[in-house]
């Protein structure tokens, strides 16, 4: 009977074999793939639960709840992005978003212009620090959140966005109508020449545009008069690896190892190399880390160090050693799966423990009072010049100094924004004449002064919760009028105004000018008289 069904039906009989054999090897290949039944439990119990909870269930907080679950017991840095976090993410690495280029501060429920980003809509159409937004699109801007106003005036380039401003200096109300462009967010925040020959560049983050964003800084203090370099990695979390490499390469020649990484899956090994004269190489350099110094920060800081191509001077930095994969979702989310570990060339790892969980990991770098204290689990390396140096928790500095130890009074005093509301009311009614009497940078810096203000801010403190302290204050007066100074200094000439004063008060850095005067130069002759 079964023969006589199979020579009535032999194509259905061959199809149900076929399906069988291919069923079978089907459940051998995801048995071989996926050895374990976990990803069916998960689905399993998504749908239970949206099938059968007493409530309804928001789905995607849901997922979102899971997945951060799953990552909770991994290492601190492989996360879960949702959709308008990836998009920002993406910004800051490629360096540029879509608006009308304004920094703000909200200041008593009100919109304040700190900065109009150089080049952009706003700048153009001549927007000012200290304007005040009062009305977007026809409604009272006034008791807007941080993330209203971006999403009020951030939008695709091309579009318009209508707003008021009042400006104090004037007393006027001022409509505007500006067009959205490509805003650049520039990761060098300032260079400058200090003291006629010592460039300083600042770098805030490694985007896709930072090494070309070095070398014109570098290129036009060379012509300045650039003898000696300072790069300002300080709390610069990092970014993307190739631009730590290709940074590393300026100051480094003769195919030196940069950094290599190594992980469970070999693909994902790898080892980087300078290759490229740019004609930074032999420059004296000195780079600046503290424990807000981070990943690519970290590249750059252990490579000049281990190469003893400059010293590191400040605080020993973050310690985050591994390298992230993202993966892009279907939803437009994004997962950042650390795929291997990066290694110094003498090689430490740099990663710090992460054993006692997110939050001791995150918060302990930055509580600890000891950071510049070498641990003393922590394993030693050597330089190719033979010098000790330390892995398994951040660079350790060269040379440590704190960046400063200010009483609680001044903390306060950040904390509560008393500068800059002290600031900008002053501004309101003094700005044209200081730029009247002050035409330039370097004659403000000489001549300029707020002691006379001194009861003044005092009393304008105390009305904006800081209670004065008369010790505390005499022991940070220096620092308080200075950053008062810095503040007027940015609104007046922008970010070369900021570092040009607050340079003069900065521990770390005046620590590097010193040493250019000593070791730095030794090392230069030295070099010098190795190639000869």
């Amino acid at each position: 009977m079964f023969m006589k069904y199979i020579k009535k039906y032999p194509v259905i009989f061959m199809a149900l074999i076929l399906g069988v054999v291919l069923g079978i090897n089907v459940q051998i290949y995801i048995n071989k793939h996926y050895p374990n039944i976990n990803e069916s439990k998960i689905s399993q119990i998504f749908k239970l639960t949206t099938a059968y909870y007493f409530e309804d269930v928001d789905t995607t907080k849901l997922v979102e709840s899971a997945i951060n679950g799953m990552f909770n017991n991994l290492d601190p840095h492989t996360t879960y992005l949702p959709v308008e976090d990836e998009k920002y993410s993406e910004e800051t690495f490629k360096g540029e978003f879509d608006g009308i280029g304004v920094e703000f501060q909200i200041i008593n429920d009100t919109i304040t212009v700190i900065s109009p980003i150089s080049g952009g809509p706003s700048q153009k159409a001549g927007i000012e620090a200290g304007d005040k937004i009062v009305i977007i699109e026809g409604v009272n801007a006034v008791g807007l959140t941080n993330k209203d106003v971006i999403e009020k005036l951030r939008g695709a380039s091309g579009t318009s966005v209508n707003f008021t401003i009042y400006r104090s200096t004037t007393k006027n109300q001022y409509p505007f109508t500006i067009l959205r462009d490509k805003i650049p967010l520039n990761s060098v925040d300032v260079s400058l020449l200090y003291n006629e020959d010592i460039a300083y560049i600042n770098l805030s983050r490694f985007s896709e545009t930072s090494t070309m964003e070095i070398l014109k800084a570098l290129a036009k203090l060379k012509i300045d008069g650039m003898e000696k370099i300072v790069l300002d990695l300080r709390n610069n979390p990092g970014g993307i690896l190739s631009e730590a490499v290709s940074i590393s390469d300026l100051f480094l020649d003769d195919n030196k190892l940069i950094v290599y990484t190594k992980g469970r899956i070999t693909e994902f090994d790898d080892e980087y190399f300078a290759d490229n004269l740019n004609g930074y190489e032999d420059y004296p350099l000195i780079v600046l880390i503290n424990s807000g110094s981070a990943s690519a920060s970290e590249i750059v800081s252990g490579a000049i160090q281990d190469w003893d191509r400059g010293l590191i001077v400040g605080e020993t930095s973050f310690g985050k050693g591994l390298v992230q994969r993202p993966f892009l979702l279907s939803d437009g989310s994004a997962v950042r799966i650390t795929v291997s570990k990066y290694f110094t060339p003498s090689g430490r790892a740099i990663q710090r423990d992460y054993s006692n969980g997110k939050n001791e990991y995150y918060l302990t770098v930055h509580s600890n009072p000891d950071s510049n204290k070498v641990d003393s689990t922590k394993l030693e390396f050597r330089t190719k010049g033979n010098r000790l140096v330390y892995g398994g928790g951040g660079i350790t500095p060269d040379i440590s100094v704190k960046y400063d130890d200010l009483t609680n009074y001044s903390i306060e005093l950040t904390r509560n924004n008393v500068y800059y509301q002290f600031v900008r009311k002053y501004l309101d009614n003094n700005k044209p004449a200081l730029q009247k009497k002050y035409t330039n940078l370097k004659i403000f810096i000489s001549g300029f002064n707020l002691i006379k203000q001194k009861e003044n801010f005092i009393k304008f403190a105390s009305d904006n919760n800081v209670k004065f302290n008369k010790e505390e204050f005499e022991k940070d007066q220096e620092y308080i009028f200075q950053r008062l100074k810095a503040y007027i200094a940015r609104e007046l000439w922008g970010n070369d105004g900021w570092y040009e004063v607050m340079l003069k008060v900065d521990k770390q850095f005046q620590t590097a000018v010193q040493l250019f005067e000593t070791e730095l130069i030794d090392n230069k002759v030295k070099l010098e008289n190795d190639r000869k």
